[in-house]
């Protein structure tokens, strides 16, 4: 009788955690280059009371008895579909249309990633993101310019009154496995085992993606998905909880038994 209580709690707790990571999106619907998390389930072990094919007396069982013990979270994937691309008009904000990644220098060394394309120019000419974080690999603005001109390849001109006073190229990372970065918070990811190393390549060229000059990319979070995930998650929750509150009256049913 034990088996019920646990397997039902054991959903109520996997629901839970299915609520959070939804509550997480709908929080990140405005979020730029923000890409939404995933809940994937499995079943737990079975205690076997009958194995398949044991010799019945001669025969041999079609079928078992299996019990399960209930549900477990085995991951919270992010799920990298692109996002609505929203024009801005500002000459600094990128967008990423397809695959990639803009590189980012970590303050405690090595690369961050990111899809969050609002750049800015700093004093000295470097490049850097919301955070301060250079732009790795991209060549600081010379002096005067006045107009930065990106290309959907990643060329890169610099202008001071129409004359062209500069040249680079950006240059996009990409990964075999995205949904194996780890999520650090601040539009920021970071490269592990599980998404191996990343592939620099020019936008447009390779599977990597364009880049577009005075857009940015919104967060691919559907609301009306997210918002009927969230209903079925209460109304699975809901329904956990009445299988302890039954598991509860059959065990006060056998207590209450009189010889």
């Amino acid at each position: 009788m034990s088996i019920s209580l646990y397997s039902a709690a054991s959903g109520m707790e996997s629901q839970q955690t299915n609520l959070n990571v939804i509550s997480n999106n709908i929080a990140n619907v405005n979020t730029t280059g923000f890409k939404k998390s995933k809940v994937e389930f499995q079943d737990m072990f079975y205690q076997q009371k009958a194995s398949v094919g044991a010799d019945a007396g001669g025969n041999i069982r079609p079928t078992g008895v299996q019990i399960g013990s209930g549900t477990q979270v085995v991951s919270t994937a992010k799920v990298f579909t692109q996002g609505s691309v929203n024009q801005t008009g500002e000459n600094m904000d990128l967008a990423i249309v397809g695959d990639g990644f803009f590189q980012v220098d970590d303050p405690s060394g090595g690369n961050l990633y990111t899809r969050d394309g609002a750049l800015k120019v700093g004093p000295d000419g470097i490049v850097v993101n919301s955070q301060g974080m250079t732009l790795t690999g991209f060549p600081q603005v010379p002096a005067g310019t006045t107009d930065i001109s990106f290309s959907e390849s990643g060329e890169v001109t610099f202008l001071s009154d129409g004359a062209i006073v500069g040249t680079g190229e950006l240059d996009l990372a990409r990964f075999r496995n995205p949904a194996g970065l780890l999520p650090i918070g601040g539009n920021l990811f970071q490269e592990t085992e599980a998404s191996g190393t990343p592939t620099l390549g020019d936008p447009g060229t390779n599977g990597v993606g364009t880049i577009q000059q005075g857009y940015l990319e919104t967060s691919n979070v559907n609301i009306v998905e997210e918002m009927v995930n969230m209903i079925m998650a209460q109304r699975a929750y809901e329904v956990n909880s009445k299988s302890i509150q039954t598991s509860d009256s059959m065990l006060q049913q056998i207590a209450q038994i009189k010889r």
